[in-house]
């Protein structure tokens, strides 16, 4: 189990820098403004020769009620207590403020092991916030500059003895299990560690106030992600990793898209950009609707969006158990996916309640159907005689009172299915026919929903003498002994 430190302190102190800075790429979104985390982040850390798991927590609020900030700090609360260690960070150059001094003594009595840091400590100016820092009675603040790496050498020694204690723990505690090969004469062989599945890649997307946070809380079976009335309260894209029912799976949760036009905060606009990376780096892209008010316009475009980027995607319904008419419901919702989104025709549709956790089990039976499907290969020899019916039902025009010859088509990849077609004149082919085609890939191969990409290509393209003129070329006439012509 790998080693856990949270970084807390008070809003805008650095954390989600310093975050950054120990997993050696931009997870976390940063930005001068205050309280932009949320969520907790977790990340794997690498400092020197450690390796051990971070998390980036909201920053330490006063309010203890139900208000979002009271509900911030209950969860950063948690994370203290889900850590092995605790770096608790301060601004060096604003100095010790009241209110850390009431969250060391909090830490003080939540957590065993407190590592004090003085962020922000690179110049004189921070000098007097270093010094001040010794009163919160934690020991010696580590001095760092997140934004610079300084201090990080510091930061290794005083993490280094806590890591090699706690591993240490955790070897006497569990004793090591291998697989080990025995041949017929009953030679033990060597042991092999069973290779761990690469996890399905999940992401959540949806407009604000959907319910994404709490359909994946409801997934998770635990409250980890920040929940609440309030829209827009996901900011980052937090990814998580579990088990969905025997599923290795990684699932992100995104930040609500508006429309463009309606983006004017900052904040904001680095949130849904941060969302727009999750969609192309998922597998699987859940588009969840409101049942009050579902297909809108944005949601078609987030749909579309995902669809484009090859993603496959399965279409949830949330708040289904605020329904009455739920046959009569369903059916219109059909209606309006196949008139609203044809390019998806197909996809699945579930309805789910985040709230109650109905409808949990479909969710994970779509997600994995949509991934298998959108996995799938198709031999060639089936692809050519699928592709000879189809032709014999419908032939390709015949512009200029010339036919377009479909010669074979073949796969050239999955994820999603991507298929090219040789033939004729592949410019002159319509729009239309190639609709046909993909209409029949789904219905004839099983690959409902999913995007499949079909390419027309002359086999002219691959021809080197293409616009050559007939006649043998004057160098080869006179590597082959031929006269000029006319002479």
């Amino acid at each position: 189990m790998s080693f856990k430190l949270a970084i807390v302190g008070r809003p805008n102190v650095g954390k989600s820098t310093l975050f950054n800075r120990l997993v050696g790429k931009r997870l976390a979104l940063v930005d001068d403004q205050p309280g932009v985390t949320r969520d907790l982040r977790e990340g794997e850390a690498r400092l020197g020769d450690l390796r051990f798991t971070v998390i980036d927590t909201a920053g330490l609020e006063e309010a203890t009620d139900e208000s979002l900030q009271g509900r911030m700090r209950a969860l950063t609360e948690r994370a203290v207590g889900m850590a092995d260690a605790c770096l608790f960070v301060i601004d060096a150059r604003a100095g010790v403020l009241p209110a850390d001094e009431v969250f060391a003594d909090i830490l003080r009595r939540k957590s065993a092991h407190v590592i004090l840091a003085a962020n922000k400590a690179e110049g004189n100016a921070a000098e007097a916030g270093v010094l001040e820092g010794y009163g919160l009675g934690l020991g010696e603040p580590l001095r760092l500059s997140a934004e610079h790496g300084e201090g990080l050498g510091e930061l290794h020694a005083a993490l280094a003895p806590l890591i090699e204690a706690s591993e240490a723990a955790t070897d006497a505690e569990a004793a090591p299990v291998t697989d080990v090969d025995v041949d017929e004469e009953g030679e033990t062989g060597a042991a092999h560690a069973p290779t761990p599945a690469r996890p399905l890649q999940v992401a959540v997307v949806g407009r604000p106030n959907a319910g994404k946070s709490t359909l994946i809380n409801a997934i998770l079976g635990e409250d980890r992600l920040l929940t609440g009335p309030e829209a827009g309260i996901t900011r980052d894209a937090i990814s998580l990793g579990l088990d969905w029912a025997g599923t290795p799976t990684r699932i992100f949760d995104t930040a609500g898209m508006r429309k463009k036009a309606k983006v004017q905060d900052k904040v904001e606009k680095l949130s849904v950009a941060d969302g727009l990376r999750a969609v192309k780096f998922a597998e699987v892209v859940v588009v969840l609707l409101d049942a009050q008010i579902p297909f809108e316009q944005q949601d078609l475009r987030i749909a579309d969006l995902a669809e484009r980027e090859g993603r496959a995607v399965v279409v949830a319904v949330n708040k289904w158990d605020l329904e009455t008419d739920r046959q009569g419901k369903l059916r219109e919702l059909k209606e309006e996916f196949a008139r609203l989104l044809p390019q998806m025709k197909g996809a699945p549709l579930v309805t789910v309640s985040a709230k109650t956790g109905r409808g949990l089990d479909r969710l994970r039976d779509a997600v994995l159907r949509a991934h298998e499907v959108w996995n799938r290969r198709v031999s060639t020899a089936r692809l050519n005689r699928w592709l000879a019916g189809m032709v014999e039902m419908h032939p390709p025009p015949a512009p200029g009172g010339r036919r377009i010859r479909l010669r074979y088509a073949t796969q050239v990849k999955t994820r999603p299915p991507g298929f090219v077609v040789m033939c004729s004149a592949p410019e002159k082919l319509p729009e239309s026919y190639r609709r046909y085609l993909i209409n029949g890939l789904r219905e004839d191969f099983d690959m409902p929903g999913t995007p499949i990409r079909l390419t027309f290509r002359s086999q002219a393209d691959k021809n080197p003498y293409k616009g050559c003129k007939k006649s043998t070329p004057s160098r080869l006439r006179k590597h082959l002994g031929k006269p000029p012509p006319g002479a």
